[in-house]
């Protein structure tokens, strides 16, 4: 598939509203408030920016005008129906971006809706539980062979197209739809139960999947966290998984105009989230350890932390656009089923490189 570069913007706004359409009883029928959050990725032409490399900044600011007319008002005033999926088409309409390819609003930081171009829209929900579990098919000596938990998360997927309809699923029908697994997977050993005898999070995943989805025909995607740097996604047929690293860097933007402060030097606490698809290996359980994509990047990790990014060989550009190319570049040749490279030099703001199937976005 063809490389495609999006920049990536996030931005906050605070307000209230009511969901009139929903039962009187319902809760957010009343009047409440959220700390929203609005998130763009948009495939930028060259020169839209003010200078190459301000593509990233451009974009943010661009949305922060936007979200800015929202901030501290009651929403009901701007949108008849202000549900996430309608104030992802609001900053759609309002935001004046070439090459949107998705608008996503976070009501809570386990809720929202993302909302690409043709009006389809994945509405998810995100659920914790912690669960104990050992890998029974790894190497003797292995890790993950030893009795050890985690704090899994699980984030529910939705797609449907939306017409003209102003909700999709309801958070709270995926809710009811994950209570009884909340109350099978909570507080137990994961290899004690029927078909996770070997608990990856590919299988999990798969578990899930199979559970879920004669229930929610609208089931795009089933998202397993099972730490908070790595997890999988799987939609039924394929499987993705990532694995999130972060670096502290110096830079400069050598190309920002004369008396442009991000000229001077400065520097970022980066993430970045190495994405891969590839088949499962029936024997493990698994796609690819992540240990062995932490261990194929740490080099680059090496190379990138505690440094001035532009004394690096290839990176006299320094920005996240050019930064994932380079990463790319380093990764994938030791690494080829990596297919998408993120990258944010703050939260929720940076580029994304993809030569393969996108998968769904995670929440920030």
């Amino acid at each position: 598939m063809p490389e495609l570069l999006y920049h990536l913007a996030a931005a906050p706004f605070e307000s209230a509203r009511r969901v009139d359409i929903l039962d009187p009883g319902h809760r957010a029928a009343r009047l409440h408030g959220h700390s929203f959050l609005a998130r763009v990725r948009a495939e930028l032409p060259a020169g839209w920016a003010a200078f190459p490399g301000g593509e990233t900044d451009a974009l943010a600011a661009a949305l922060g005008a936007c979200v800015g007319q929202l901030d501290y008002r009651d929403l009901n005033e701007v949108i008849a129906v202000p549900t996430d999926e309608n104030l992802a088409r609001w900053v759609r309409r309002c935001i004046e971006v070439p090459g949107l390819a998705s608008v996503g609003v976070q009501s809570t930081r386990d809720q929202g809706a993302e909302l690409d171009a043709d009006d389809h829209v994945h509405v998810w929900r995100r659920f914790r539980f912690e669960a104990a579990h050992r890998l029974p098919k790894v190497p003797e000596g292995h890790p993950c062979g030893r009795m050890h938990g985690h704090g899994f998360e699980v984030i529910l997927h939705a797609d449907q197209d939306l017409g003209t309809r102003d909700l999709g699923v309801d958070f709270d029908r995926l809710g009811a739809l994950w209570a009884p697994f909340q109350a099978e997977l909570h507080h137990t050993c994961l290899n004690d139960l029927p078909g996770l005898e070997n608990p990856t999070s590919e299988g999990l995943a798969a578990w899930l999947w199979r559970r879920l989805k004669p229930a929610l025909p609208g089931l795009s995607w089933v998202t397993v966290y099972e730490t908070a740097t790595a997890g999988c996604h799987y939609d039924g047929l394929h499987y993705r998984i990532w694995k999130e690293l972060r670096f502290e860097s110096a830079l400069r933007l050598v190309r920002a105009p004369e008396g442009d402060a991000r000229r001077h030097l400065h520097g970022h606490s980066y993430l970045v989230r190495l994405h891969l698809t590839a088949p499962l290996d029936r024997v493990m359980g698994w796609t690819v350890d992540y240990g062995d994509v932490k261990e194929v990047f740490k080099p680059t990790y090496q190379a990138l932390d505690h440094h001035l990014l532009n004394e690096l060989p290839g990176l006299a550009d320094a920005d996240p656009g050019t930064l994932t190319r380079w990463i790319r570049g380093r990764v994938a040749p030791s690494l080829p089923v990596l297919d998408r490279v993120d990258l944010y030099a703050t939260p929720g703001c940076g580029a994304m490189l993809s030569w393969g199937e996108q998968g769904p976005a995670l929440p920030t």
